[in-house]
């Protein structure tokens, strides 16, 4: 068999389990999913607060503040973490109860480092974020154990 022959098989499998995963949760099936897609969202949403965390804690840094430079380093991995497990938890990979352990591990660190600044209303939108994040990949591992 070709390559083309095996790649357009592999393409009308996939298609073929996603229609499949669309047509259960219509039915009502796919009872977890509801919780799949918030942490998604959540997950989506962490990494643009922690971005823009990000860039406002290096201004802050560059203006002599120099206790930013932690929480700079803490809101980049998180973001990466978050950008990660949106991607794998949105198509429901295999590895979505992975990335959301270790997403909600990092979220909780980065949330307690924006937390140490109350006054500034950047971190604390990014705290928030993170902590609605960590909820959200909590809940979808709890459903995602409960489905195996």
């Amino acid at each position: 068999m070709g390559l083309r022959t095996t790649l357009g098989l592999l393409a009308g499998l996939l298609l073929a389990a996603g229609a499949a995963t669309a047509e259960d949760a219509k039915k009502g099936g796919d009872h977890h999913g509801e919780h799949f897609d918030a942490c998604a969202k959540a997950c989506a949403m962490c990494m643009r607060e922690c971005e823009s965390c990000a860039h406002h804690c290096a201004h802050q840094a560059a203006e002599g503040k120099k206790e930013h430079l932690r929480t700079l380093g803490t809101c980049v991995d998180c973001a990466e973490f978050c950008a990660a497990a949106a991607k794998i938890v949105s198509h429901r990979g295999p590895m979505s109860g992975t990335i959301c352990e270790a997403c909600a591990k990092a979220c909780d660190v980065c949330g307690a480092a924006c937390e140490k600044f109350p006054d500034d209303a950047h971190m604390k939108r990014c705290a928030q974020a993170c902590r609605d994040c960590e909820k959200a990949c909590k809940e979808m591992l709890s459903h995602a154990r409960a489905s195996e």
